[in-house]
């Protein structure tokens, strides 16, 4: 079992930043992928970065792609997201996830929600126009 805790969303304005942090407490956290996802209200939940249980594979969302960056310590067990030059479309509860998935899998499936076991309850970050 791996136990998930987000902290460091908040209220910003346009143009801000903010640095997540997502815990993880259990077994061999640093064997497991980890991903973030956020859902707006009314939207479904989106996949928005990813990194290999190393580290050396961080996929993004195009919409966030140049602007947040992904990055975990495992020595910690902490996974962290850096959201630069946020938008009034990035409100949203920013949730941490962790999976282990199969030699050669995380890859192809790095963004689908089904293929991560464990979840936090999430973080609100609400950007001001």
């Amino acid at each position: 079992q791996v136990q998930l805790v987000e902290s460091g969303g908040g209220l910003v304005q346009t143009g801000g930043s903010l640095r997540l942090s997502c815990a993880a407490s259990g077994r061999r956290f640093s064997s497991y992928a980890a991903g973030w996802f956020r859902q707006a209200p009314g939207k479904e939940r989106e996949f928005i970065a990813a990194s290999n249980w190393s580290g050396t594979l961080t996929p993004y969302a195009d919409s966030v792609k140049g602007r947040f960056t992904i990055s975990r310590d495992n020595a910690k067990n902490t996974v962290y997201l850096q959201v630069n030059s946020l938008k009034p479309e990035d409100t949203a509860v920013y949730y941490c996830a962790a999976g282990s998935f199969a030699t050669g899998s995380f890859i192809r499936s790095y963004y689908t929600r089904s293929k991560y076991e464990f979840w936090g309850q999430g973080t609100q970050v609400t950007v001001s126009s």
